[in-house]
């Protein structure tokens, strides 16, 4: 689990990457340049990600770069957050999230909805400068190098409409 005591975004897996092979597994189930949101069914089934006892994933995502751009997360283009021990990317994604529309489902009966998600701060677990879990994502309204949805808030406004 990517956050130990506390909730932040939904967790894709419930066995650490660590545990099974690391940053093979990782890059293998969440960076696909590819993926597409209509290829869920085809993507899940040939690259055999599925939960325990060959159950259905509930929900699985995709990166939408390559490799390199991901693990440069790892290797200063991530923010570490001391609390959870996870790193936040610095850069923007696109993400596909493919959701289990079968719920209970189990192989091969498995059918995902995807879902193109834009503007992702994306969330993992390092080790050895490599990303081996994906903890999430968060939205955010910036785009990268620009500022596009902040709104600007100076210190010394004050909101007009106080009424004490």
């Amino acid at each position: 689990m990517c956050f130990e005591g506390h909730v932040l975004v939904k967790n894709d897996s419930k066995v650490p990457h660590s545990v099974t092979g690391g940053q093979g597994i990782f890059r293998r189930q969440h960076v696909d340049a590819k993926m597409s949101v209509k290829k869920c069914d085809t993507e899940m089934k040939k690259k055999k990600i599925y939960a325990d006892r060959n159950k259905c994933k509930d929900v699985n995502t995709f990166i939408l770069s390559d490799y390199k751009q991901v693990k440069a997360i790892c290797n200063g283009q991530g923010r570490y957050d001391q609390t959870n021990g996870t790193t936040k990317s610095v850069a923007k994604f696109r993400i596909v999230r493919c959701d289990l529309k079968n719920n209970g489902a189990r192989k091969p009966k498995c059918q995902y909805k995807g879902t193109l998600l834009t503007n992702r701060i994306v969330v993992v677990k390092c080790e050895g400068k490599l990303p081996v879990h994906y903890c999430g994502d968060e939205m955010t309204f910036e785009s990268n190098n620009a500022t596009i949805g902040k709104i600007p808030m100076r210190s010394t406004s004050v909101p007009t409409n106080i009424h004490f």
